[in-house]
């Protein structure tokens, strides 16, 4: 198991950046692919992005490709979301989750380890 705990969301106007940053522990850490899911209100969740153990491999959903990157830092147990031109739609629930798969995937069910999230709101 892995326990992952995320931060820096917050409130940002349209156009602007955030970086997100999720915080791993647990002893296997350094062979899962990372994602990031989102949530907004009233929707279900729905895969962002994942990397792979060796960061070498990255997946992307195609609303945020080209303005989100996914990065990872094994020696710092973390994992980063920069999310640039950020767009009202992109408003949610963001949350960090950790698979056991060797490569991407945009699957939820492939990840078994979850954060509590953080929360990002875009305004017009």
């Amino acid at each position: 198991q892995v326990q992952l705990v995320e931060s820096g969301g917050g409130l940002v106007q349209a156009g602007g950046s955030l970086r997100l940053s999720c915080a791993a522990s647990g002893r296997t850490f350094s062979m899962a692919v990372l994602g990031w899911f989102r949530q907004a209100p009233g929707k279900e969740r729905e895969f962002v992005a994942a990397i792979s153990w060796s960061g070498g491999r990255t997946l992307y959903a195609d609303p945020v490709k080209d303005r989100f990157t996914i990065s990872r830092d094994n020696a710092g147990n973390r994992v980063y979301l920069q999310m640039n031109s950020l767009k009202p739609e992109d408003t949610a629930v963001y949350y960090c989750a950790a698979s056991q798969r060797l490569v991407p995937t945009d699957r939820p069910a492939d990840f078994g380890s979850w954060g509590q999230g953080t929360q990002v709101i875009v305004s017009s």
